[in-house]
């Protein structure tokens, strides 16, 4: 039995929208990482994820980076 996590399908996200978003903790910018569907707050070591091609830029839903990402 494998356990391996599928890759997410890339997330399609209105570029206007990644233009003007910003890290509600730290309102510096984010980075969008297609692969992984998120959006990525290197200031606050935090990944947001985007659902349905939303932004949740709740830090709760936030998953945080791990070193070497």
């Amino acid at each position: 039995m494998s356990t391996a996590v599928p890759a997410a399908p890339d997330i399609e996200v209105d570029p206007r929208l990644l233009e003007i978003l910003v890290c509600p903790l730290t309102r510096g910018p984010l980075e969008y990482d297609r692969e992984k569907g998120e959006l990525i707050s290197k200031g606050a070591r935090l990944a947001y994820p985007i659902r349905d091609g939303v932004p949740i830029m709740l830090p709760e839903e936030a998953r945080e980076l791990d070193d070497g990402e």
